[in-house]
């Protein structure tokens, strides 16, 4: 039989204080006044009217207030993580907001970001879902995004904000209102739409739906809320608490061989964990051959392009691989022994595995110095 724990008094004297009376929360260092942290009790009293974009959001159903008031204190339960919502804005909303505005689209939507990853580029679900806006790969291709073993463009801020603001207009023009596209954007167009044709309702607040989805909306709800008044939750933070907004020099790069993410960062003059993480997309330790757009950091660009091509010369020396182009009857096994490189080389040199196929045609970096 399993063990019960057994919780003190003074622990559940102060579980319950914390939960109906409010606490002192001083603000330190400031011009502010003293604040207090509102109980849970005075916390759910929200506001009437609240808005998910154009659609009010129907408090006077007390169906809809109770859930609306869970998901408000979900969130408050967790005041570390409501603080990281609140300093990562600071770095990603105004990426967010920009392409937004440029798109037609609600401000609101930004809060979409906030309750899929946390506004973190490399969240994944257990269902394959990546990044801001937690795309699956097929989602995340059909939107446009390049997701393979080099690069998954569902963790970079820019290329995944514009494809969800495509995949979001295009719901919202199938089911007619923000709050549904944004059910659909959880649950899928497709089961939606069989939902809303068996119940014979399209009003979101009426249609009974997965628990996910019918908290869905009402979780973006109390995220808004929190998050546009949190001094009113006792979230005081000052400037110098915020992350700085994402400061960077974009570069268009065309290589005709992949380049270390190594030597990227040496020729813009920072560490390898500086560029991986402004550019998160990046799978490995390299950056795909072809067309790319790199982000460095602020005001390196004329140094990094002056320095780049002698870097990448050094290492193509340095490296001494070169390329053989695959014949039919070529099997991994012989063109190892062709090169006097053991299997397990070629195999880490070109990231396949024993399984992995070849074609005649393709071309397979070999070991030149031997």
């Amino acid at each position: 039989m399993a063990d019960f724990v057994t919780f003190p008094r003074w622990a559940v004297f102060f579980t319950v204080l914390f939960l109906f009376f409010p606490s002192p929360c001083p603000v330190n260092g400031s011009d502010l006044p003293d604040r207090v942290i509102p109980s849970l009790v005075e916390s759910v009293r929200l506001p009437d009217p609240l808005f998910f974009c154009e659609d009010k959001v129907p408090v006077e159903d007390f169906d809809v207030r109770e859930r609306l008031e869970k998901e408000v204190l979900l969130a408050l339960w967790d005041r570390a993580q409501v603080i990281l919502w609140l300093k990562r804005a600071s770095r990603y909303f105004p990426h967010i907001e920009s392409v937004l505005k440029k798109e037609g689209l609600p401000d609101d939507l930004k809060y979409i970001a906030v309750i899929e990853s946390g506004l973190r580029p490399h969240a994944g679900s257990s269902m394959g879902a990546v990044g801001f806006w937690q795309f699956l790969r097929s989602t995340g291709r059909n939107q446009g995004l390049k997701v393979d073993s080099t690069v998954d463009e569902r963790r970079n801020i820019f290329t995944s904000t514009q494809a969800a603001c495509q995949y979001l207009k295009t719901l919202k023009e199938l089911f007619g209102s923000w709050s549904l596209a944004a059910a659909a954007y959880n649950m899928g167009e497709n089961g939606l739409a069989a939902e809303i044709k068996k119940q014979g309702t399209a009003d979101y607040y009426s249609l009974y739906l997965p628990l996910e989805t019918q908290g869905y909306v009402l979780k973006i709800v109390a995220a808004k809320e929190i998050m546009k008044n949190p001094e009113k939750y006792g979230f005081i933070l000052s400037g110098e608490d915020y992350y700085p907004q994402l400061s960077f020099d974009s570069i268009d790069m065309v290589s005709d061989c992949e380049i270390p993410v190594a030597v990227i960062a040496q020729a813009a003059g920072t560490s390898f964990k500086e560029i991986k993480n402004l550019n998160p997309d990046i799978r490995g330790d390299f950056v795909a051959e072809g067309r790319r757009t790199i982000l460095i950091p602020a005001q390196r660009s004329e140094e990094f392009s002056g320095r780049l091509p002698g870097l990448v010369k050094a290492w193509k020396e340095k490296s001494g691989t070169a390329l053989h182009v695959v014949k039919k009857g070529d099997s991994l096994t012989t063109i190892a022994q062709q090169y006097q490189m053991s299997l397990g080389e070629l195999l880490r040199l070109n990231r396949l595995t024993l399984s992995s196929l070849i074609h005649p045609g393709d071309r397979l970096k070999v070991d030149s110095k031997l």
